[in-house]
C-alpha cells in the first residue's frame, strides 16, 4: 500500500515542479534584487527536487510496480477473500465514522 502512495507522491510532486517552473517563467519579467535573489533560490531549489524525484523514481519505482502486480494477482486468485475483507473494512470505517 505505500508503494501506491509513493507512487501518487512522486506524481504530485512531478506537478508541483511544473508549476513551479510556470511560475518562474510567467515572473521573469518582474525586476529588482529582491526578486532576482529569490527567483535564483527557487530556481536551485526546483534543480533539487528534479533531481531527488529522478533518484527516487529510479529507486521506488520498479519496487511500486512488483507491489501493485502482486496484489493485482493475489485479487485475481482470491477474488471472495479480497471482497470479504474489503467488506470488513468498510464496516470497521463505518463503525468509526459513526461513532464521531
Amino acid at each position: 500500500m505505500s508503494e501506491v502512495n509513493t507512487e501518487k507522491f512522486m506524481h504530485d510532486m512531478r506537478a508541483v515542479v511544473i508549476d513551479a517552473e510556470e511560475l518562474l517563467k510567467a515572473t521573469a519579467s518582474q525586476t529588482g534584487e529582491r526578486v532576482e535573489k529569490l527567483r535564483a533560490r527557487a530556481e536551485e531549489s526546483l534543480q533539487a527536487a528534479r533531481e531527488r524525484l529522478l533518484q527516487a523514481g529510479e529507486n521506488f519505482g520498479p519496487t511500486a510496480r512488483e507491489a501493485v502486480r502482486h496484489v493485482d494477482n493475489q485479487v485475481h486468485l482470491h477474488p471472495w477473500a479480497t471482497a470479504g475483507i474489503a467488506a470488513g473494512i468498510g464496516v470497521l470505517l463505518g463503525v468509526v465514522i459513526g461513532r464521531r
